[in-house]
């Protein structure tokens, strides 16, 4: 499955186009996965960078109150860091904690993600155009340009992260639990 998704998105004349299609089919089943583990299974198994940036985008914009119309960038991952929330249907009991856990879990996947697909389209293997155009872009060496939204600080990263911890502390109390402060400081 995860092969025939990954060759779905690079058929396309513009993978960035079929990623987001395909993800916007996908999504809803995502959300109906009973298990957390099948959830993770799913998306870290994901051949396609892309896709899983957009499916994790989707799952992000999908758990804000109020959705943000940024492209997706490194702003707009700490806009999800401080406005997302982990009141999604789960249909497995889960301790409150657990779901903070999975959501941190899948905002670092969303950052690890986004990362290699810049990486990947800096690198020249442009992953947000077709194979045929890559060739081209190849050899005339075109060097992509990165968004505004990308040029954050980081005082804006110990702003959110502050605030994020803020929003847990309301919910949980302290003490956090080790898990939780782990991928907090990787995230950061």
């Amino acid at each position: 499955l995860q092969r025939m998704l990954s060759i779905a998105v690079e058929v396309d004349k513009s993978p960035n186009c079929s990623s987001c299609k395909i993800a916007d089919v996908i999504f809803p089943f995502i959300l109906n996965i009973p298990l957390r583990s099948q959830r993770e299974a799913f998306l870290n198994t994901m051949e396609s960078q892309l896709l899983r940036c957009k499916l994790l985008e989707l799952w992000f914009q999908h758990s804000c109150d109020v959705p943000t119309t940024l492209p997706l960038s490194l702003a707009k991952i700490l806009y999800f860091l401080s406005h997302s929330s982990v009141l999604l249907q789960y249909q497995e009991e889960m301790a409150t904690w657990q779901r903070w856990d999975e959501m941190l879990q899948y905002l670092s996947l969303l950052l690890l993600s986004y990362q290699n697909v810049i990486l990947a389209f800096l690198l020249a293997e442009h992953l947000r155009t077709s194979l045929n155009e890559r060739m081209d872009l190849i050899i005339q060496k075109v060097k992509p340009r990165l968004q505004d939204s990308d040029d954050i600080s980081h005082l804006d990263i110990q702003l959110k992260i502050e605030d994020f911890i803020s929003r847990m502390q309301q919910v949980l109390g302290q003490p956090f639990p080790l898990q939780i402060m782990e991928k907090l400081y990787m995230l950061q």
